[in-house]
């Protein structure tokens, strides 16, 4: 029998458990029942948790996914999010190693119905 994480790496299992238990403890409350990390402090961790190579940061996304983890899938998304927001589908195709695939006459037809998301 398989166990549930044989999709997700060593590697990346471990950066989730990480990200849990940075989480968990974080959430714990003090004596007064104010939380014990400050939530600009987790925010700054945030930022700081999903600074790695695009590699891991696409393995992470399907691992949150397949572990159902909310909280890391938005997280991972919304920084995938930020690096493609204001670039050009030519950009985003260089920032991502993207292959174009369509002929110049598909993507004008593409360009034109849906011409909201160029402008």
């Amino acid at each position: 029998r398989r166990h549930p994480f044989a999709n997700v790496s060593g590697k990346d299992l471990s950066k989730v458990i990480e990200y849990c238990t940075y989480k968990v403890n974080a959430a714990k409350k003090n004596a007064d029942g104010n939380p014990t990390v400050a939530e600009e402090d987790v925010k700054t961790w945030e930022n700081e948790f999903v600074k790695v190579d695009q590699g891991t940061l696409f393995q992470l996304i399907l691992a949150a996914n397949y572990l159902n983890i909310k909280e890391l899938l938005d997280l991972t998304c919304h920084s995938v999010a930020s690096m493609i927001r204001g670039k050009s589908p030519e950009e985003i195709r260089k920032a991502f190693n993207i292959k174009n695939d369509f002929t110049p006459e598909e993507e004008e037809e593409v360009r034109r119905e849906h011409q909201w998301a160029f402008d």
